[in-house]
């Protein structure tokens, strides 16, 4: 599959390797990792490069990359209904209300990822964000890079960690968050819409 020449005259790009995207039993074009399972597809079409904005929702998100840490991210997507049901929805206010009580009795909820740290971390990324003085979305994106001048054509042109996500990463861990790695940011930017890597002529992709 090959893109026409960029305007100017200039040397056409070269072609997207065929491992890079896959068409779909549904005949659509899709970065090649979102066409297995179907919460993967859906995932892809639906969330993943979209910008979001949403405090409550961004929220969610932070806490969910950090449990996703050193785990696939489809086995956080099959748990995110329990992880919501555990964590009141995500809402700020009531999981930074949650206590010592409720880490003993999440790490008896098999349905999510039993992780003391990570379940502790939630809770406490919470009543950090309780205490910004600004809201979580303008926090997050003013790391936003500039827009991609050409977009990814291999999983190779995708980085797992920027210089965006690593600032971002250093601030959010001064002020008290854990479970921010920089790769792990990364993730966050291109799940909330950051960035965009999706990969040239994905159906996603302008």
């Amino acid at each position: 599959m090959t893109d026409p020449a960029p305007r100017g005259g200039a040397t056409a790009l070269p072609a997207v390797p065929p491992s890079a995207l896959r068409t779909g039993d549904d005949g659509v074009v899709r970065c090649a990792w979102a066409n297995g399972d179907p919460e993967y597809r859906r995932y892809h079409d639906e969330e993943w490069g979209r910008p979001l904005r949403d405090d409550e929702r961004l929220f969610e998100k932070l806490c969910l990359e950090g449990f996703q840490a050193g785990l696939s991210w489809i086995t956080i997507l099959r748990r995110r209904p329990a992880f919501r049901a555990a964590f009141h929805g995500f809402d700020v206010d009531r999981v930074a209300a949650m206590t010592a009580a409720d880490v003993e009795r999440l790490l008896d909820n098999a349905a999510i990822i039993r992780h003391r740290g990570k379940i502790e971390a939630a809770i406490g990324n919470a009543r950090v964000t309780q205490n910004l003085g600004e809201s979580l979305s303008d926090l997050i994106w003013s790391f936003a890079p500039p827009a991609r001048a050409i977009r990814p054509r291999e999983l190779g042109d995708v980085p797992a960690i920027t210089p965006d996500s690593t600032a971002l990463s250093k601030d959010l861990r001064t002020r008290g968050y854990r479970f921010v790695g920089p790769t792990t940011m990364y993730a966050l930017m291109q799940s909330a819409g950051l960035v965009d890597d999706h990969i040239a002529g994905c159906h996603r992709a302008p």
